[in-house]
């Protein structure tokens, strides 16, 4: 596996630099810790290969929800100082995913793919498949894949 490192890795690497000498225990642990899930996934499979930015873009989200979820858990279990860590790591994180988009540029985006799906004569339930995939693949990254799924539920059945 060659070391020519993509973008975004590089930028990890270089940032995970400068937080260790600013000693910023959060956003070093928060790195390190995403470094460790690209290489997992990197040696994952049967040959050992580097990531493209759209795979690292999945890592990094993957990672999010995580934190997302813990901190929902937390909150929920009383565990507030907990919860604020779970959050610190989820700030670390955002820095490095693509802008989110609105709920309205989410509502918008599907309503475009239902009303192309019923050009083809899809409608409800049956074009739950073909506007999710046409949806993630205008989406990528930029939107968590519950949010998108509620939304076009939501919309087909309306």
């Amino acid at each position: 596996m060659s070391d020519s490192s993509t973008g975004l890795k590089a930028r990890l690497r270089s940032d995970l630099t400068t937080a260790m000498k600013a000693r910023d225990a959060i956003r070093s642990s928060t790195i390190r810790m995403v470094m460790t899930a690209i290489k997992a996934e990197e040696v994952s499979g049967t040959t050992a290969r580097e990531l493209s930015e759209q795979e690292l873009v999945t890592v990094l989200t993957r990672e999010a929800k995580k934190r997302r979820e813990a901190a929902g858990a937390y909150d929920d279990a009383g565990r507030a100082e907990l919860a604020e860590k779970e959050r610190a790591e989820l700030a670390v994180l955002a820095d490095y995913l693509p802008e989110q988009l609105s709920e309205d540029e989410l509502r918008t985006l599907v309503a475009e793919e239902v009303s192309a799906a019923a050009a083809a004569g899809k409608s409800g339930k049956a074009a739950m498949g073909l506007v999710m995939k046409a949806v993630r693949g205008r989406v990528s990254g930029r939107a968590e894949g519950g949010l998108v799924a509620a939304e076009v539920k939501n919309q087909l059945e309306a």
